[in-house]
């Protein structure tokens, strides 16, 4: 080695390769037995590698066992040419038997060493067996017979004990095929249903990534419509003051919209930044942080109430579980969004909270002109049913008889508790509360 190829090898060594895990020998004899003969990898080839042994195999009992029986020329001809068949004994696995037979029968008829040909005849026969139906393989086996039986008569009519022999070998066969045949069906069923549910998990995971989704655009439409549209409603306030009368400026009115508008954003920061801490991973638990409930209505009508509302609040109801409690915020959110940006300047809006027959009744209802004719519908009304359908409730919403807009929906509570179970704490007392609060 000259000194530049000493140099290379020392500053670039070889990686050592490690050889890949090769199978052991119970394995792969489990894989050939669990795998379909009709869809096997060179089969032809490796069946004719058994034939030619089994070939030999019955040259070795011909020429070392019963020598009064070895076969004359005739019969080396036949006992060697019915072998050749089998190396295509998956691809035609009926057609190779009858070959086989056809060249066995005579060797048996002409009463050469009766041993030889069984490995190849039985292989043939183990064949049919296990990639038929059970009705052929009925039908063959009881051909089998009935040829033995004959050949048995002609050739040694005294032989009982060998016909019992013989039979019983044809039947054993028979039964290893058709048990071999369930049991690789079996395993093809058992990796069916593996497949199915693994399926069945990507389907679910995609189905939840879906729902999240449409759960987070959903918070994100109701936040960002509610602070939008009342943010745009208290800068309104504020141009109509500072464009009135200039002259006369209304320093206290246009500080109060301002402060109104930095109340408003710093409230839609904290819940937006409480939506999208789901896209985030801080190895919480739950990063969805608490879930918006009943109790913070009062604030959508105290929001409401700074955009120039006149809202009147009744509140009829008892605890109310979390689910319920925040599909309700949401609904009354975004109806009072609907109200401010829709029903005309000051409208009366009404909020109608009870609890009857074992469900949340909701009405939100205002006296304004409502959306206008022909305008973009936007995901408002959708989302709201959303929220209804995901606690099993419904929700109706549309224009009045007598004018304005009404939002009614009905949403089921928990179910009570179980009889036998232990008893529950005694309800806190429901609330009642009728507020009427105006522009001020």
């Amino acid at each position: 080695m000259n000194p530049v190829q000493a140099t290379t090898t020392a500053d670039h060594p070889t990686p050592p390769t490690t050889p890949p895990e090769r199978p052991g020998t119970g394995e792969r004899i489990m894989a050939a037995i669990n795998r379909d003969p009709l869809t096997a990898p060179h089969a032809v080839r490796n069946d004719a590698v058994l034939a030619a042994f089994l070939a030999a195999v019955a040259v070795a009992v011909a020429l070392l066992v019963d020598h009064g029986r070895r076969p004359d020329a005739l019969g080396w001809a036949l006992l060697l040419t019915g072998h050749v068949p089998l190396a295509w004994r998956r691809r035609r696995p009926l057609t190779v038997l009858l070959l086989v037979l056809a060249c066995i029968a005579p060797y048996h008829a002409l009463d050469h060493n009766h041993a030889a040909p069984v490995a190849g005849s039985m292989l043939a026969l183990y064949t049919v067996a296990a990639t038929g139906t059970p009705r052929r393989t009925l039908i063959v086996g009881s051909c089998i017979i009935g040829v033995t039986l004959t050949m048995n008569a002609l050739t040694n009519p005294d032989g009982f004990v060998e016909l019992v022999r013989i039979t019983g070998w044809v039947i054993a066969v028979l039964f290893l095929g058709v048990d071999v045949r369930f049991y690789r069906q079996y395993v093809a069923a058992i990796v069916e249903r593996a497949e199915r549910a693994e399926r069945t998990r990507e389907e679910e995971a995609r189905r939840r990534v879906a729902e999240e989704r449409l759960r987070i655009a959903r918070d994100l439409h109701d936040l960002l419509a509610h602070s939008i549209t009342l943010i745009g409603v208290q800068t309104s306030v504020a141009a109509h003051v500072l464009a009135a009368d200039p002259e006369r400026l209304d320093r206290e009115t246009v500080a109060k919209a301002l402060d109104d508008i930095a109340e408003t954003c710093r409230t839609a920061r904290g819940e937006l930044r409480t939506t999208l801490e789901v896209l985030r991973d801080h190895g919480s638990g739950d990063a969805r942080g608490p879930l918006p409930g009943l109790d913070g209505v009062p604030d959508l009508v105290e929001a409401a109430r700074l955009a120039g509302a006149r809202v009147e609040r009744t509140v009829r109801h008892g605890p109310v579980p979390p689910a319920v409690g925040a599909a309700a915020y949401r609904i009354v959110q975004e109806a009072l969004t609907n109200a401010v940006r829709h029903a005309g300047p000051e409208p009366s809006v009404r909020i109608d909270l009870r609890e009857e027959d074992g469900a949340l009744h909701l009405s939100v209802t205002d006296d304004g002109t409502g959306p206008a004719p022909g305008g973009n519908p936007g995901f408002g009304l959708v989302g709201m049913r959303e929220r209804a359908r995901s606690v099993g409730g419904t929700l109706d919403a549309g224009a009045r008889a007598g004018g304005g807009f009404q939002v009614t929906a009905t949403l089921p509570l928990a179910p009570p508790a179980a009889p036998h179970s232990a008893p529950a704490p005694a309800p806190a007392p429901a609330e009642s509360v009728t507020t009427a609060e105006g522009s001020g």
